[in-house]
């Protein structure tokens, strides 16, 4: 058994990631229709730069801010691919064929993470964790189906091909970044870490925004833009954060796993708040999750 105190750190960081996530999703939907993807990545990307620089200069800090210029350079690289590319990869598939396409190939991500950090990590090829990472997956595109199956024909108003393109290149996108980050936080604190992430991804949206409003993006509603930044506060200022402490202590695979598991937390509250029913394909989803995660973790 391998489930080290560190990983058992990371584990925890990673599910709380995804909680947080799932509520920020579920807060966006209100909202879908009032703010453009570019405009949704930046907004969520600033709110979350300004929340970590308040972290980073907190007086009564343990150790002072310290990341040498090698993690500089790959948490850049890192958040370019994932958070920048990604998202927005994920948020023009999203608007081309629904939630209920594009997140399932998304969330295949786990995958390929683990052969990345099999290539050029040095992870073992564990036959438990393996069958883990496979059953997680396959429960959250359980589960992301019956969230999204029966609701989201409206959402679908673009191109199949360009929607399920961006979806993979999102994936893609979505496995080099969390391999990267493995990377650029070995001796570097997480908040640190996070921060350089941050400051990276907000000057590069920035043009990006700027550039997408002279083509004609729509100016988001007032409404859109103060939703957006409370989602983004638990999404992205802590979900980032926790996600990234999670690939830290627990490395790229198990983070991975853990990041995409927003669907399993999502279900218990678009039940309580919304209303909505439980099926039994999604409670099957749900168990094959959880099990995954488990094996995932413990990795015998």
């Amino acid at each position: 058994m391998q489930a080290t105190p560190d990983i058992l750190l990371g584990t925890a960081a990673g599910l709380l990631s995804s909680a947080f996530y799932a509520i920020s999703v579920i807060i966006y939907k209100s909202v879908a229709r009032e703010i453009r993807p570019v405009a949704v990545s930046a907004i969520k990307m600033w709110v979350s730069l300004a929340f970590i620089t308040i972290l980073v200069l907190i007086p009564f800090r343990t150790s002072s801010f310290y990341v040498p210029l090698e993690s500089v350079i790959i948490l850049g690289i890192a958040v370019t691919v994932g958070t920048v590319i990604g998202d927005t990869a994920y948020l023009v598939s999203q608007d081309q064929i629904g939630v209920s396409y594009a997140f399932p190939i998304t969330s295949a991500y786990p995958i390929t993470t683990y052969v990345l950090a099999f290539l050029f990590l040095g992870d073992q090829i564990l036959p438990s964790r393996v069958l883990g990472v496979i059953l997680a997956v396959v429960g959250i595109i359980v589960i992301s189906r019956g969230q999204n199956g029966n609701s989201d024909s409206s959402e679908k108003r673009g191109s199949r091909a360009v929607g399920v393109s961006f979806a993979f290149l999102a994936l893609i996108m979505y496995s080099l970044s969390t391999t990267m980050m493995q990377v650029g936080t070995s001796g570097v604190e997480a908040i640190d870490a996070n921060f350089i992430r941050m400051l990276v991804g907000s000057m590069e949206l920035a043009p990006a925004f700027l550039i997408a409003t002279h083509l004609g993006m729509p100016v988001p509603s007032k409404r859109g833009i103060k939703v957006t930044i409370v989602a983004a506060f638990f999404g992205m200022a802590l979900g980032s954060l926790l996600y990234l402490a999670s690939i830290k202590y627990a490395g790229a695979t198990i983070g991975s796993v853990l990041g995409s598991t927003s669907p399993l937390f999502g279900v218990p509250i678009a039940y309580a708040y919304l209303k909505e029913r439980i099926s039994k394909l999604e409670i099957m989803g749900i168990a094959a999750t959880m099990f995954g995660v488990f094996l995932t973790v413990i990795a015998l």
